[in-house]
């Protein structure tokens, strides 16, 4: 489980694929089998204790955003799949470790964490998109503060403003749960955080991360004050539909969240975040690959439209530099939509406009 690159990346046949791998990368589905019958207990060092477990713990449904990802299937030969992309993966799933990804825009790094809650059945995809204005807090937890005195205040007035004591707006009704701190939420299986762009944060923010994914859990000042008077309180999380229970202002997780980092590779992380992550370099996909997305979005394989489409797609990348893999979707959906005509003088200039590299600014 090395973290040093496979030098070509080559195939693998099925034969072939370690007895060690949960996650296969095909893209098929666990059937009649939980992650948790198949993955090992956690390493001593990685072992979360948290809770409470909540009533119905099952993980919420994914919500169709794997299918505008992933179409509606996306199945790859056991030969198609990258060996090193697997591995890592599984790396990652054995250590309770996030899985840094990173390469070109376009070569499906994003993709990868639909890939794995699809295949282990993990559900709803739990995706931080950052910014340059992202905080961890902001990716924690939020309190409304202003809301919560203007219910006490709407309650004193419906009481007709008598004096008396009024028992003040349940705490939890003005807490959420962001993306971050929904992920560590303490549950039988784990969620699958996507940390979409992270090298577009600020500089403090990787290191800001540390502590929770060194420790698993954080804390929530406005619960832990009043853990007195309420030990558990039931809040909001980032799951539509799905609050949960914080006991004594503290969430700490109990299945450590599948992590997936995605980056451009813009800048450098800080050595103590690299130390605490798994790195994977993403490579371009291939013609076999390719041809199964396009397959899993838009049309049969076998389509002369989609076919001719993925070699032209490849050849151009070949002759001016990689293109991003949702530029060759546009152009077979155009293709199989009604706006390809054979010999069509517009078509090869509609192709050009739809396929032109990123970096240039030639109209």
């Amino acid at each position: 489980m090395s973290e040093t690159a496979h030098p070509d990346h080559s195939p693998t046949s099925r034969a072939d694929a370690p007895d060690w791998w949960i996650y296969r990368g095909t893209g098929r589905p666990l059937h009649d089998i939980q992650l948790t019958e198949l993955l090992p207990p956690a390493p001593p060092w990685r072992t979360f204790t948290g809770g409470p477990l909540p009533v119905n713990d099952v993980v919420p449904a994914d919500e169709g955003e794997a299918g505008r990802r992933l179409g509606v299937e996306f199945h790859l030969s056991a030969t198609a799949v990258d060996p090193h992309e697997v591995d890592m993966v599984n790396a990652a799933l054995y250590l309770r470790r996030p899985l840094l990804v990173t390469g070109r825009p376009g070569t499906g790094k994003s993709s990868l964490a639909y890939r794995i809650s699809r295949e282990l059945r993990l559900g709803r995809v739990l995706r931080w998109p950052i910014t340059s204005h992202t905080t961890l807090k902001s990716g924690l937890y939020g309190y409304d503060a202003i809301g919560r005195a203007q219910a006490a205040g709407a309650r004193v007035a419906a009481a007709g403003g008598r004096p008396e004591p009024m028992k003040e707006p349940p705490i939890g009704e003005f807490v959420r749960l962001g993306v971050l701190g929904t992920a560590f939420l303490p549950r039988t299986l784990p969620r699958v955080l996507l940390i979409d762009e992270l090298d577009k944060s600020e500089a403090d923010l990787p290191n800001d991360l540390l502590s929770l994914f060194e420790d698993g859990e954080f804390v929530i000042p406005e619960l832990e004050r009043v853990r007195g008077r309420d030990p558990e309180v039931e809040v909001f999380t980032d799951d539509p539909e799905h609050p949960a229970t914080v006991a004594g202002g503290r969430v700490l997780c109990r299945a450590f969240p599948i992590v997936i980092i995605t980056s451009n590779g813009e800048r450098e992380f800080p050595p103590a975040f690299l130390r605490r992550c798994l790195r994977l370099e993403t490579r371009d996909p291939d013609a076999e690959q390719l041809a199964a997305m396009v397959a899993a979005h838009l049309v049969d394989p076998e389509n002369s439209h989609g076919t001719r489409l993925v070699g032209e797609f490849l050849n151009r990348g070949q002759a001016g530099g990689p293109l991003p893999a949702d530029k060759l979707l546009d152009a077979v959906y155009l293709a199989t939509s009604g706006a390809y005509r054979e010999n069509d003088v517009s078509w090869p200039r509609l192709v050009d406009a739809l396929w032109r590299r990123l970096n240039s600014m030639v109209p």
